[in-house]
């Protein structure tokens, strides 16, 4: 497989010879006002440019995967530049109703055994923060697994923190290659909306065998966590060797 890091949450996976493009932010440097409530008031979003076209993104796509319809992973620019007659998987009914009335015509709700040319895809939990009224705020989210026999097992978290339910997940797939979005993105009188740098820490030490690519750093207003803070933190705990921190544009064969 390969993985590239575009920006944000926003990636391409190619998989058992398939292009998957997940989460898409597509829009130029800030196009959109910053998150209210959040640190950074003075930012627009994408806080970044995007390191090659959008062309060049979305060429040879086979599917896109929503996690969930924030603006940072299905903004306006990839509602209007991604083809409407493109595969799409959502994570639910009320998602899929909104991308079927944004034009897209092949939607389809992930489960725990969807199949997409021959490639297994399992829609898994996330918690995108923690406590109750955070988690209403936020509304729900998703991962997914992807399988199939001629590749290694990959588990793409989407935006959660570390609890139970990832925990979970990693016992029921033991992926061998982990991406979490971990850029401890915040709401200040609430906490941290994805996970941190100890969050990381934990997915480490529950998956031994996995490696990690972290994403969703340094991209939109409320980021909490850099990469070189998580680069200084990953020597600190001798945990570097399994975990990577990909810039923009950066890809990875595996």
């Amino acid at each position: 497989m390969n993985i590239k890091q575009i920006r944000n949450a926003t990636i391409v996976v190619e998989y058992a010879n398939k292009k998957f493009l997940i989460d898409p932010m597509l829009a130029e440097k800030g196009a959109y006002p910053p998150f209210p409530g959040t640190i950074r008031q003075d930012q627009n979003n994408p806080s970044v440019s995007l390191p090659t076209s959008v062309d060049d993104i979305i060429s040879g796509v086979d599917a896109v995967i929503v996690t969930h319809l924030h603006l940072d992973h299905f903004d306006e620019a990839a509602q209007k530049l991604l083809p409407k007659d493109i595969k799409m998987f959502v994570q639910n009914e009320e998602d899929a109703k909104e991308v079927q009335n944004a034009g897209f015509q092949k939607v389809e709700v992930l489960t725990k055994n969807t199949v997409f040319e021959g490639i297994q895809l399992v829609k898994t939990r996330g918690e995108h923060g923690r406590g109750e009224e955070l988690l209403k705020l936020m509304g729900e989210v998703c991962g997914v697994v992807f399988r199939h026999s001629s590749e290694k097992t990959l588990y793409v978290a989407g935006d959660t923190v570390w609890y139970e339910g990832v925990q979970e997940e990693l016992d029921t797939h033991t992926p061998d290659i982990i991406v979490v979005n971990g850029g401890d993105n915040q709401v200040p009188e609430f906490g941290s909306l994805i996970m941190g740098k100890e969050d990381i820490y934990e997915v480490y030490k529950a998956a031994p065998d996995a490696k990690i690519i972290v994403v969703h750093m340094e991209a939109v207003n409320h980021w909490g966590l850099s990469r070189e803070e998580l680069k200084d933190f990953m020597k600190e705990k001798e945990m570097d060797s399994r975990i990577l921190v990909p810039d923009d544009g950066e890809s990875y064969t595996l």
